[in-house]
């Protein structure tokens, strides 16, 4: 097969990073797409960083031996713990991760408050810290971890009652002055963005890096002569670690449902 008519392979630590896959598919509806979820060792976000690289590894060469063109990371927590070392071992392969929308949400106004939500593994990385540091000088940036928030999506709990009480306790602690903007620093959570609004409120705006993550590789396969030339729809091959029909299934409704 020619090389630009193979897949982009995208790479989540579950189901999260369908919000992204979405995000790919309507930036580039001609791609093929191959989406490896690793939900038995979900959540990654909890890890150490030696075990998430490591697994971020394993099954990013997986999707490589299934012929993927390109790798998307739509992970953020995967992202930085090892898109540094992936770009290191494959200098020639357009590689993108996501890191949190800080920028968008700092820029859409002047002074605000931001609050990033996050794993708290991602939290803890230098390269988030480096992240909220470029923007302190413009925001008041406040990081907010969310321990256990990735396994409502992950089971398909996205208007239960304990979710909402989840919710309403995890932003107590940040209420105690109003919030302008929200960034999703995880893929996982634009599954809960209409859960997160009833809490917040219709006022507050809410980022997430999806649709720049899928510009972004776009650029990058023009950039490499790899952009597809199909006139055709582009199909969707999801796997999954778990290999059941109804993590297939529930993947599908995912990529499908409407926010």
């Amino acid at each position: 097969m020619e090389e630009k008519n193979k897949p982009v392979g995208v790479f989540d630590s579950g189901v999260g990073g369908i919000s992204v896959l979405r995000e790919l598919v309507r930036v580039m509806p001609n791609e093929d797409f191959i989406y490896f979820g690793d939900s038995v060792n979900a959540p990654y976000g909890t890890k150490s960083v030696s075990e998430i690289r490591e697994l971020t590894i394993r099954n990013v060469e997986k999707l490589l031996e299934m012929g993927a063109k390109s790798i998307v990371v739509a992970c953020n927590t995967a992202t930085s713990a090892a898109v540094a070392v992936l770009r290191k071992m494959y200098p020639e392969l357009p590689l993108v991760g996501i890191e949190p929308a800080i920028k968008p949400a700092v820029l859409h106004k002047p002074d605000s408050r931001v609050v990033v939500m996050a794993t708290p593994m991602t939290i803890k990385q230098e390269k988030f810290q480096r992240l909220m540091d470029m923007y302190k000088d413009k925001a008041e940036i406040v990081p907010l971890p969310c321990p256990g928030l990735m396994e409502f999506v992950e089971k398909g709990n996205f208007d239960g009652e304990d979710l909402y009480k989840y919710l309403t306790e995890l932003f107590w602690s940040v209420n105690d002055k109003p919030i302008d903007s929200i960034v999703l620093g995880c893929t996982h959570y634009p599954f809960e963005k209409n859960a997160i609004k009833k809490i917040v409120g219709d006022d507050v705006a809410i980022f997430d890096g999806g649709e720049g993550t899928a510009r972004e590789m776009k650029r990058r396969l023009s950039a490499s002569g790899l952009l597809g030339e199909s006139h055709n729809k582009g199909t969707v091959t999801f796997i999954n670690s778990r290999d059941t029909k109804e993590i297939i299934d529930f993947c599908k409704h995912l990529l499908n449902q409407p926010y």
